[in-house]
C-alpha cells in the first residue's frame, strides 16, 4: 500500500484526530510501524440486533486516494443484507457518491447509518435482504445470533475507553464561567431578604418571616402615628365636651368653666356704670351684706 506524501499527511492528521476526539460509537487503530495499516471499530447501535456487538472494517488505500476510495471490507462476521459473507460492503459512498474531502471518519460513520438502515434492494448477501423482507422477526433473531456469537466480547475494546466527542465535559474555563453565570442567576431570583426587621418581632419555627420594603414601613409608621394623633385628640375633645351622665350639659360646662359673677360685675361697671340695670345693683349691695 503506498500513498503520496500530501495524502499520508493528510491520513495522519485525520487517525490523530479521530483517536483524540472519536465520533460516537466509533474508533480507530493504527499501526505502530504502518499508519496505513487502518482498522475501524464500530460499535452496534443500540435498538438493533447488532447491539452488544464490535464491529471491524479494515481499509486498504491505494495510489489513487484520494481521488478515489479506499477498499473497505468487514473482518468480523455480520448478517446483513449489504454485506457479503467475504466481508465486501454495498454503499454509494464506497461507489459513485466518492468524494475526494471524505475520510475514514465519513466511512465509518456511513458503515454504521447502514446497521440501522439496511437496504435490501440492493443486497450483497440474498438471503439477508430476502429475510429481511419477508420476515423482519426472523431476520432480526439471525442477525442477533450471529452478533452474540461472532461480535461481542467479554469486555469491550480498550479503545472505547477513550470518550467519545459528543460525551466529552465542557473546559475548565467555559465550566467556570457558566457556573458563575448561573450562580449570577440563582442569586437574581433568589428572594429578598427581610430588610426592617423588629427587635421583638420572632418567627415560629419552620416559617419565613414576611419582607417589609423600608419606604413602606416608614410610610405604613407615619399613617399609624398620624392616625393615633387624630384618635388621641378626638379622645380629648370627647372628653372635654361629652356630657357626663350624672348631669345635664349646662351644669357641665358651668362645672368645667366656673364663673364669679362678682367679677363679672366689676367689669361691667369698669367699662360703665351707667349701664348696669337697676336690678343689678341691688343684687350687689346683697351680695356684698353676705
Amino acid at each position: 500500500m503506498t500513498v503520496t506524501p500530501t495524502a499520508m499527511r493528510r491520513l495522519m492528521r485525520e487517525i490523530a484526530e479521530l483517536q483524540t476526539n472519536p465520533p460516537e460509537g466509533i474508533r480507530v487503530v493504527a499501526g505502530e510501524d504502518n499508519m496505513l495499516d487502518v482498522t475501524g471499530i464500530i460499535q452496534g447501535p443500540e435498538g438493533t440486533p447488532y447491539a452488544g456487538g464490535y464491529f471491524r472494517v479494515k481499509f486498504n488505500f491505494t495510489e489513487e486516494f484520494p481521488a478515489a476510495p479506499p477498499k473497505c471490507r468487514f473482518l468480523s462476521k455480520i448478517f446483513h443484507p449489504n454485506v457479503s459473507s467475504a466481508g465486501e460492503i454495498c454503499v454509494n459512498t464506497l461507489k459513485k457518491d466518492w468524494n475526494s474531502s471524505y475520510g475514514i471518519g465519513h466511512i465509518l460513520v456511513t458503515v454504521k447509518c447502514l446497521l440501522i438502515y439496511p437496504n435490501p434492494e440492493s443486497a450483497l448477501d440474498e438471503e439477508a435482504g430476502k429475510l429481511l423482507l419477508e420476515d423482519y422477526e426472523s431476520y432480526c433473531a439471525r442477525a442477533r445470533l450471529i452478533t452474540s456469537v461472532h461480535c461481542t466480547p467479554k469486555t469491550r475494546p480498550p479503545e472505547f475507553d477513550t470518550p467519545s466527542a459528543e460525551s466529552q465535559p465542557v473546559a475548565s474555563g467555559s465550566g467556570s464561567t457558566l457556573t458563575t453565570t448561573s450562580a449570577a442567576a440563582s442569586s437574581a431570583t433568589a428572594p429578598v431578604p427581610n430588610l426592617v426587621a423588629s427587635s421583638s418581632t420572632k418567627s415560629l419555627p419552620g416559617t419565613t418571616p414576611s419582607f417589609t420594603h423600608p419606604l413602606k414601613s416608614s410610610a405604613s409608621n407615619t399613617l399609624t402615628t398620624s392616625s393615633s394623633s387624630m384618635s388621641d385628640k378626638s379622645t380629648t375633645k370627647e372628653r372635654l365636651t361629652s356630657p357626663s351622665p350624672l348631669g345635664p350639659a349646662d351644669s357641665n360646662v358651668a362645672a368645667a368653666n366656673p364663673v364669679d359673677p362678682a367679677a363679672n360685675l366689676g367689669k361691667a361697671a369698669k367699662r360703665g356704670a351707667g349701664n348696669v340695670p337697676a336690678g343689678m345693683e341691688k343684687r350687689k349691695k346683697a351680695l356684698k351684706r353676705l
